[in-house]
């Protein structure tokens, strides 16, 4: 069973929500301070986290800023309803989806399972993550898909399961470009609030990460591709 870490200050929030999980096999554990959190961070295995914006100690955004520091856990925020601005600096801080607040607990389930999705090896189906190869070689770049492991120039780099599932689509196809929108349904596998910046955000994170390969092209008005030639492996 799937092991979610809650970090929400809202003592009532947590019971309900674990009682609910519980129906699709995820066991959601709360903690309502962020030291607790990254307390049992530290000790504690956990599959995937949620955080809330607004917490005492520090804010959700230092707090996800602080759990990137050491771990590529996927990580959803839960936002201000309407504030587009909190979407945006979470995911500039490395945060993997959000949602905003009030949500339902459906819609909650179905964003962690989707991020949950994404760590699979197998990628249970998901076109976005299947491949014949094990190894995708590139010049400068290669990516180990048995091991979900990206090395650049020799070196291996730390990728959040966003960033490496987004290089791993334009890597399939090199050359091919991807609009947005394409990219955010292979990614999130649903259509519910498209939101393009997204996108933006998670492939200038990507390119700083890749850096100094310049292996991400911005086509305007149009998407991105992978501009690397294949060779090898």
């Amino acid at each position: 069973m799937h092991r979610i870490l809650l970090i929400d200050d809202d003592q009532n929030l947590g019971p309900p929500l674990a009682t609910y999980f519980q129906r699709f096999e995820l066991q959601l554990v709360h903690a309502t301070r962020p030291s607790e959190g990254l307390a049992r961070l530290r000790i504690e295995s956990f599959d995937a986290a949620i955080l809330d914006v607004m917490l005492p100690e520090m804010d959700g955004f230092e707090l996800c800023r602080t759990i990137r520091k050491d771990s590529d856990i996927p990580i959803i925020m839960l936002t201000a309803r309407g504030d587009v601005m909190d979407r945006v600096v979470g995911l500039e801080l490395g945060a993997d989806d959000y949602l905003p607040k009030p949500f339902e607990p459906r819609e909650l389930v179905a964003r962690v399972q989707t991020v949950l999705r994404r760590r699979k090896p197998n990628g249970n189906g998901n076109p976005a993550v299947m491949s014949a190869a094990p190894t995708l070689q590139f010049e400068g770049l290669s990516i180990d898909t048995a091991r979900r492991s990206v090395t650049r120039q020799g070196q291996e780099i730390e990728l959040t399961g966003t960033e490496y599932e987004l290089l791993l689509l334009l890597a399939r196809e090199p050359g091919r470009v991807y609009s947005r929108d394409d990219i955010l349904n292979q990614l999130r596998g649903h259509e519910a609030e498209l939101y393009t910046r997204a996108v933006d955000i998670v492939v200038s994170r990507l390119r700083k990460k890749l850096e100094p390969l310049d292996c991400i092209k911005t086509l305007r008005n149009a998407g991105y591709s992978l501009a690397l030639r294949r060779t090898q492996p």
